[in-house]
């Protein structure tokens, strides 16, 4: 039991309910593709509607239909999907993404990788991200830019990753209701609600989440509601508005040293002598947060618009760690602008665009004593101010040849203020602290050649700023880590893409070198409180290749399509990703000891996934998953490793519109069928040998979503 919070409401259980009703509304025939066919996809990270083979950079598109091969619960597996990419869970719905090797600096949560929500900055001014918000129910999109892309998006060095929830049709409505039961106690029920007019859409969903967990001290609960309208005001005027809530709750259980893993991996972190354990001290985290966005495009002319969104948000946050209770609240707001004007320059097409970023936050935190899950005597009580913002330009030229030219480039600043009023007698008189990182430009140049339509290939070079964030400057210990440096890095990449045989299969290919100074790496104390430091440089090379092809597919007659023929959709494909990577410590020494040329703590050399889809016109459709990671070196030393593992899992089921209204999808699945022992979401540097975070063992799921459209 969650000590946070009561079981659930009757009303939790009403989309469950719901689902024994008929509900309603009217579609086309579903399309049941699923597939990882990357060169389809259109891509607007960089500020341009534009292919992907235009895109002269490493980019990675999931949408809804990738995203339902897999369990409902979670985006763990569909995001590892994307070669270069790891989504990790430390404990229940604790996400921790890297990007090409960003781990070092996510021991929990998210860091050097910056996240938006529709457009909206979801990472706040401090450079956290809440990913643990997003419900997989809400998502319809996943672009993720790897390496820096500072020229856009300002500091960073890891990536950008761009969440979209789902878009609605011109002319359609539809309400839909799904529930979805699983091993260790796995509830979850949705409900949606949309509407589009030529002008027009509103789309409304709640997703409602609850698990026992695996392990002891892992249990949780999640309520998530989004609200998205948009709505053509004027011909040359569009308004956008995204609400977000979440309230979310999750047990804690702690890393185990090897020996106890071996011998219970479900247990949670026990007690010693010195030290209770994390059942004993409650260990749990629990947030509310609001996010509100509003979006305004005015196109002046075919080739001049302006887009500016402005958001808001607002947290509470009640976390009693091993040794901290910690209670705080923030707020925050801002907004981006962008102008985009298209024309000529010596008769070829020209595409400009600039514009800027600006975010800032104030919060409070509180340190107290934890008692068993109860605050006790109070340690700190700091007041925190953030601002950070960016200016860029980017410019894309149409040569001849078929030759893109991009240049881009962002000035970036970033401020923070500390103020600690306290009556702990460890800090009687308070201070205030403040600190400015240099101003820094970060420029991005990327040539990409079409040598036809199925095929293209590119070359790249970026920088990036990375400062470290609010809570690496200040962990949860009070201490303040003055001296903590911004990372700065540089990378290389080549890569190209395109279709063979037809259009039965689709390759992305890439190959990149990032080099990287004031590596910032992490560690954790007896106390399990996660401190930073900066190593001197890093090299981060690597190779990533994504495969997805046709093996058979259904074809229709249709008058307009060439040869009167037209795939339908259905069929058999097979697809692949794989990342090598090479990633190693350069100049780095610490306590007298040189770990120059070691690997990267928290990096694996490989990691694969592949996957078939199949489908038929009956509407049964399977979807077998395979997921390997090579061995992880868990400290800087490189003494300490855990092992590679091999995942198999499968999605299936029955899905079909039945009298042009009603849909139903009714499916089941399994996750780590063969039972294998293993850990996700690594503890690195840990104190005491306490790495290892369990992942769940062989699980079961099973579940029913009904819809009508009108």
């Amino acid at each position: 039991m969650i000590p946070i919070r009561s079981r659930p409401q009757w009303w939790y259980w009403l989309p469950a309910l719901l689902t024994l009703t008929i509900v309603a509304r009217a579609q086309t025939p579903t399309d049941t593709t699923r597939t990882v066919a990357l060169p389809a996809a259109t891509v607007t990270g960089y500020g341009q509607q534009l292919p992907l083979r235009r895109t002269a950079a490493a980019v990675g598109v999931l949408d809804a239909r990738v995203i339902e091969q897999f369990s409902p619960a979670a985006l763990t597996q569909a995001v590892n999907t994307l070669p270069g990419v790891r989504l990790e869970e430390r404990a229940t719905a604790s996400y921790r993404l890297s990007i090409r090797g960003s781990t070092l600096r996510s021991p929990f949560g998210v860091r050097n990788v910056k996240v938006y929500y529709n457009g909206l900055p979801f990472t706040d001014a401090g450079g956290s991200t809440p990913l643990n918000l997003l419900d997989p129910a809400i998502i319809g999109r996943l672009e993720v830019l790897k390496g820096p892309a500072g020229s856009v998006y300002g500091a960073g060095t890891g990536g950008v990753a761009r969440f979209e929830t789902p878009t609605v049709a011109a002319g359609t409505s539809r309400v839909a209701v799904g529930a979805t039961v699983g091993s260790y106690g796995l509830r979850r029920s949705t409900i949606a609600a949309e509407t589009g007019s030529a002008t027009t859409s509103v789309r409304a969903q709640y997703a409602h989440q609850s698990l026992d967990g695996y392990r002891q001290q892992s249990a949780l609960q999640r309520n998530v509601l989004a609200l998205d309208v948009r709505t053509t005001a004027s011909p040359n005027t569009t308004l956008a508005a995204h609400l977000l809530y979440a309230d979310i709750s999750y047990q804690l259980p702690g890393g185990l040293t090897r020996a106890q893993f071996a011998a219970d991996p479900r247990q949670a972190r026990p007690g010693t002598a010195a030290a209770p354990g994390t059942v004993a001290q409650q260990a749990y985290y629990a947030s509310r947060t609001g996010l509100l966005g509003l979006t305004h495009e005015y196109r002046f002319s075919d080739r001049l618009d302006l887009q500016t969104t402005l958001y808001g948000s607002g947290s509470a946050l009640r976390t009693p760690f091993l040794v901290d209770y910690q209670l705080g609240t923030a707020v925050g707001g801002g907004g981006r602008t962008a102008l985009r004007w298209r024309t000529a320059l010596a008769g070829r097409p020209l595409r400009l665009q600039g514009g800027g970023e600006f975010q800032g936050s104030l919060a409070n935190g509180r340190s107290y004593l934890n008692v068993g899950g109860k605050p006790g005597a109070l340690r700190y009580d700091d007041d925190i101010t953030t601002s950070t913002g960016f200016v860029f330009a980017q410019a894309d030229y149409e040569l001849p040849a078929g030759l893109l030219l991009t240049a881009a480039a962002s000035y970036n600043r970033l401020r923070y203020g500390i103020v600690r009023s306290s009556a702990a007698a460890t800090n009687p008189t308070g201070y205030q602290f403040a600190r400015n990182f240099r101003p820094v430009v970060s420029p991005r140049v990327a040539l990409l050649k079409e040598f036809a339509p199925a095929l293209a290939a590119y070359a790249s070079i970026s920088t990036g700023f990375s400062p470290p964030t609010v809570e690496e400057i200040r962990p949860s210990d009070g201490s303040l880590n003055a001296d903590l440096q911004a990372e700065r890095g540089t990378s290389y990449e080549v890569g190209a893409r395109g279709q063979l045989f037809g259009d039965r299969l689709n390759y992305d290919v890439s190959v990149f070198d990032l080099e990287l100074r004031e590596t910032i790496v992490s560690s954790s104390t007896a106390q399990g409180i996660v401190v930073f430091r900066n190593t001197g440089r890093t090299h981060q090379r690597g190779l990533e290749a994504a495969l997805s092809g046709w093996l058979w597919h259904e074809m229709a007659v249709v008058p307009n399509a060439p040869d009167n023929v037209q795939m339908t959709g259905r069929g058999l494909r097979a697809w692949a990703s794989y990342a090598y990577n090479d990633f190693r410590f350069g100049s780095y020494a610490s306590s007298g000891v040189d770990f120059s040329g070691n690997r990267l703590t928290g990096t694996t050399p490989h990691t694969l996934s592949a996957g078939l889809d199949f489908s038929e016109r009956l509407g049964f459709y399977l979807s077998p998953s395979l997921s390997h990671q090579a061995r992880v070196v868990l400290n800087d030393a490189n003494t300490e490793e855990a092992a590679g593992y091999w995942v198999l899992g499968a999605r299936g089921g029955w899905r079909r519109t039945l009298a042009g209204h009603l849909e139903a999808n009714i499916y089941a699945g399994i996750d780590n069928a063969l039972d294998r022992r293993y850990s996700l979401g690594n503890d690195l540097n840990a104190f005491g040998g306490r790495y290892f975070q369990p992942a769940p063992g062989r699980a079961w799921y099973g579940g029913a979503q009904l819809g009508w459209r009108f």
